[in-house]
Parts: C-alpha cells; sequence; structure tokens
C-alpha cells in the first residue's frame, strides 16, 4: 500500500481497491496473513509440533501478505538465530469469521487436538479462555509495566489475574468527508476544528448531518451525485451491531455488567440505552444500507461518497486515505462513547507443555508485545497498546520489523499515510490515543457469546420488527432486560 506510483493507482480506481480491501477486511479465506493456512472447514487444527518450534494461532493480518505481524515473527526468528538458540516460530492463519476463530480455538484446546503455543485472542475472549483453564496465568508485567494503557490493560485480566498480554488495540473513529461538509454544506472552520479535536457532541453532530442533507438535496452538480444519507456504521445484526449499541448505552450512562460478569442493569436503566440507540440509528440521518452492512460494506459506501460519516476502526484510515487523501478525509474521535476493540496474546495451558517451552512462549509474546513492537504496529495501521508508541521520541520502528514505506526519514505522507516528525501516523498521538484512552470495554464475562447474541438479537429487531418499531422504549428495554437476565448471571 505504499509508494507514490501505487497510491496513485488507487486514486484511479477506489472502487476496484475497496472492493478488495473490503475481503481482506472481513478476514477472507485464502486472502493472506502471513502464516500458514488452516484447515479450510471444521475444527481448527495443526500439524503437532515437537522440539523447538513455537506455534502461534491467529487471524489474517490486515496489513497484508509480508503484514508487521509477520515481520515481527520474522525479527524475533532473527534474534534465535543470533543467539544461537534453536527456537523458532511460525504463525498458523485461522480461517473465516471472527466467530468461527474463536469456535475453531475453543474446540481445538479443549480437546488437545492442535498443538498452540500461544493463542491470538479478541479482547472479548480472554475471561472465556481464562475461565476454561485453557490459557495459562502469565506474569503482572505483561499487562502493566507503566507504558501499557489502562483500559487494554483490563482486557488481559480475568478475576484480578493476568491471562494474556494487550498486542493490538482498537476503539471506534469517526471519519467524515470535508469536501462535502467544508466544500460542500460550506461548514464553517470552528466547526470543522472541533469536530477534529473530539470537542464535538451527537447533538453536533445531527446538526452537521442537517448542513450535508441540505446541501445534497439543493446541489444540481456531480459533487452529491452518489449521497445516500448522512451517516453509516456497521448495523447487521452481528458484533458490529453489539459494538454500536453498547457505545449508545454507555453514552447513556449505562453498566450492563460488574467487573465479574454479573448483570447489574435494569428495565428503568435500559430504556436510556434504548433512547440514546434509537435517536443515533431510527433518525432519518442514518443510511439504510448500514443495517445489512459490515466494517466492508460501510468503508466502501463511504469511499463511494455515499455518506458524510462513518463509524469505522483504526485500521481504515489507510485504505481511506489512499483513496480520497487529505483534502477530502477527515477523522476524528468518536462523540460520546468509543468501543474499545483488540487483540490479546495467551499462552496454551497445555499440560504436555514443558516448561522449557513456556518459557520461551512468555519470552515470545513479550517480545511481539513490547516497546518496539508496538510502535511497529502503530506505524503499520494498528493502534498500539503502549502509551510510549505515541509519545517517547527515543522508541522507534527497527527496518528489520517495519512495513515498507513506513520507515523513513522526512516528515510528509511517507507515501502511505500522513506522517509527524517522528514517523507516525499524524493523528496517531491527537486524535487515536485520546480515544483508546477514553474507550468504553463490552462487558467482562466468560459468557460474552451469549451475552452478544441476545444483545444484537434485541436491538436488531428495532429495524427488522414492525411491532418493535412501534414500540415504546419502555417495552423494548423490558425485553431486553428478560434476554439478558436469561443468559447472564445476576449480580
Amino acid at each position: 500500500m505504499s509508494g507514490g506510483r501505487r497510491r496513485a493507482g488507487i486514486a484511479r480506481c477506489p472502487v476496484r481497491f475497496l472492493v478488495w480491501c473490503a475481503a481482506l477486511l472481513l478476514g477472507a479465506t485464502g486472502c493472506f496473513g502471513g502464516g500458514e493456512p488452516g484447515p479450510p472447514t471444521g475444527t481448527a487444527s495443526a500439524r503437532p509440533v515437537t522440539g523447538t518450534q513455537l506455534v502461534i494461532a491467529t487471524g489474517v493480518d490486515v496489513t497484508g501478505k509480508n503484514g508487521v505481524r509477520k515481520r515481527l515473527v520474522d525479527a524475533w526468528n532473527d534474534l534465535q538465530e543470533k543467539q544461537d538458540s534453536p527456537w523458532r516460530a511460525r504463525a498458523v492463519i485461522l480461517p473465516g469469521s471472527a466467530d468461527l476463530q474463536r469456535s475453531q480455538l475453543l474446540a481445538a484446546l479443549q480437546s488437545g487436538s492442535a498443538a498452540y503455543d500461544i493463542v491470538n485472542l479478541d479482547v472479548t475472549w480472554v475471561p472465556e479462555f481464562a475461565a476454561a483453564g485453557l490459557v495459562r496465568e502469565l506474569p503482572e508485567s505483561f499487562a502493566d509495566d507503566g507504558d501499557i494503557l489502562a483500559k487494554a490493560s483490563a482486557t488481559a485480566r480475568w478475576k484480578g489475574k493476568v491471562y494474556a498480554a494487550p498486542y493490538n488495540s482498537d476503539v471506534g473513529l469517526l471519519y467524515y468527508r470535508r469536501d462535502y461538509l467544508a466544500g460542500g454544506a460550506g461548514v464553517e472552520e470552528k466547526k470543522l476544528d472541533a469536530l477534529a479535536r473530539g470537542r464535538t457532541t451527537w447533538d453536533d453532530l445531527a446538526s452537521l448531518m442537517d448542513a450535508v442533507d441540505a446541501w445534497a438535496r439543493a446541489d444540481k452538480s456531480d459533487r452529491s451525485k452518489n449521497y445516500r444519507g448522512a451517516w453509516t456504521s456497521q448495523l447487521s445484526p452481528y458484533e458490529g451491531l453489539t459494538v454500536n449499541g453498547v457505545e449508545a448505552f454507555t453514552a447513556a450512562g449505562v453498566r450492563l455488567t460488574d467487573e465479574d460478569g454479573a448483570y447489574t442493569a435494569s428495565p428503568r436503566t435500559l430504556e436510556k440505552g434504548v433512547t440514546e440507540f434509537r435517536r443515533r440509528v431510527a433518525s432519518a440521518h442514518t443510511y439504510e444500507d448500514a443495517f445489512a452492512s459490515d466494517e466492508a460494506g460501510t468503508l466502501k459506501d463511504f469511499a463511494e461518497g455515499r455518506t458524510a460519516f462513518l463509524r469505522h476502526w483504526p485500521y481504515a484510515y489507510r485504505t481511506l486515505h489512499a483513496a480520497l487523501g487529505d483534502d477530502r478525509l477527515g477523522v476524528a474521535p468518536l462523540p460520546g462513547a468509543a468501543v474499545l476493540g483488540g487483540q490479546n496474546l495467551a499462552v496454551s495451558a497445555g499440560a504436555a507443555m514443558p516448561e522449557e517451552r513456556v518459557r520461551k512462549a512468555r519470552e515470545l509474546v513479550a517480545f511481539l508485545t513490547g516497546r518496539t513492537s508496538e510502535r511497529c504496529l502503530l506505524d503499520a495501521g494498528f493502534a498500539a497498546t503502549r502509551a510510549s508508541s505515541y509519545t517517547d521520541p527515543n522508541v522507534s520502528c527497527d527496518d528489520r520489523r517495519a512495513l515498507p514505506g513506513t520507515a523513513g526519514p522526512s516528515e510528509g505522507s511517507g507515501g502511505d499515510v500522513p506522517r509527524d516528525a517522528a514517523r507516525r501516523p499524524r493523528y496517531a498521538r491527537d486524535t487515536l490515543l485520546p480515544a483508546l484512552e477514553a474507550a468504553a470495554l463490552r462487558p467482562r464475562t466468560p459468557l460474552y457469546g451469549a451475552f452478544t447474541h441476545a444483545f444484537t438479537t434485541e436491538l436488531a429487531a428495532l429495524h427488522t420488527s414492525a411491532t418493535a418499531r412501534a414500540a415504546p422504549d419502555e417495552d423494548i428495554a423490558r425485553r431486553l432486560d428478560a434476554a439478558l437476565r436469561a443468559v447472564l448471571p445476576s449480580g
């Protein structure tokens, strides 16, 4: 994705590029991932290994075939060679969606059918794998060494113990079309500045959406020919809907579970969340296709001009900037609450794992999540889990681990995304870092799968069911309360 020539080609063919990228972001089997592919169907497995090879089970690396995650593993292997150590590591790429990957990992670790030493877990999976005894407890320093961001640290724990190391983080961001707001709707500069600095509320955002809608209706030029609605987000009934729902409920002051995963809400408190969620998604501002869209679909709609605003993750920035450039693309913290995402690395709890193997697996996890590696992840487009990646001038990504096009001497675009004088993505320190520090956690529970199914089922009905659409918020809250009480223990 780097280099001026390829970037220029992308600008000429944004649709083809984004369709390709959409498949990548969905983690489609057969794309690329910097490791050996797992089986196409059935339980995730890897050929049992003995001796001195460590196996990491992970999903597709969205930074490409020779992506940053592969380069980090290669750098560790190089270090072992220099130290005359026989140990090496390789990644096994799990196929399918995140839900399928979770099921494969659970089945493989519970049955012992796969020799995975390290597993890359979504942050919401850690309590489930820890409670089931499938991953090992780690030293406290793996989650808190004074540098790891507090919210990321919290995702690595269960019942007061550390079971994983924060690897890469994620948080909801607001992308917007500068050309629609300034060049089209004539939004004044001070409002755009407030938007970019995260000083905009959802009410302020609604006013900006009104302005863009009014311009698009009146515009007779080709600039607005693709415009269909003010904003889009991932509102299809899957984890994207859960994320959007939790963001709305958190903004309304609703806490769904306590630290131990016990249900703490009530119909009265849930009603506030339902009201806020409806205010966001049931308005005329929402692009109709959002209710059937995921990350890839919403990214494509936004880049092709069908909406002026997009709620998405940090990894979308590189793709959108390649398609739109600085003059048309803006990014800001999401107003209100933004959900924290990301992945953590955990060491398998296999009983047959020799102590030396456990020690080397921990050493590999520490390397992959250390200060230099986290800076490399940030430079490549991930959200780093360490404050030093964003603020410490002495932390940089060495050439062996850096992606081509991200390690250069000069300030500017660098052929991939705009960068500051320290070669970080320019938006990282003032936009991404504050969003990560203020992020909201989804419920921490070993029953997360049951929670998210119940939550999305009830919220999806607000769009798919005429009865639910006509029902008052109080009735929807009572239904949601009953559904959550059926799957979560009470606090």
